[in-house]
């Protein structure tokens, strides 16, 4: 093989290796790993993001079961009624107990 074509073969490999290390992000990467603090501001950033979001979700969620309830509850059926007004007796007493 001539020495030609041989660095043609060391040039397509290595920039296709360039290439791929381009589209891993791999030198974004180790500069943000260079700077820790700017590590941590995008860690509690993320979390806060993720924290309202489960909430938001989780509110949302419970609203929407809380308005199922209430209109199953209004329904008066027998098994679901009288299972609501269990739920509904255990609360209160629950919150009689607690005495802020």
């Amino acid at each position: 093989m001539p020495p030609e074509e041989r660095l043609n073969v060391v040039y397509r490999v290595t920039n296709g290796l360039a290439q791929q290390m381009e589209k891993a992000r791999i030198a974004e990467y180790t500069e943000l790993l260079r700077s820790p603090w700017r590590l941590i501001w995008l860690n509690v950033l993320t979390g806060t993001a993720r924290g309202v979001g489960v909430a938001l979700g989780f509110t949302f969620f419970a609203a929407t079961i809380i308005y199922v309830l209430q209109g199953l509850g209004a329904l008066n059926l027998p098994i679901i009624g009288d299972y609501i007004a269990d739920i509904v007796r255990i609360v209160q007493h629950q919150l009689e107990l607690k005495n802020f």
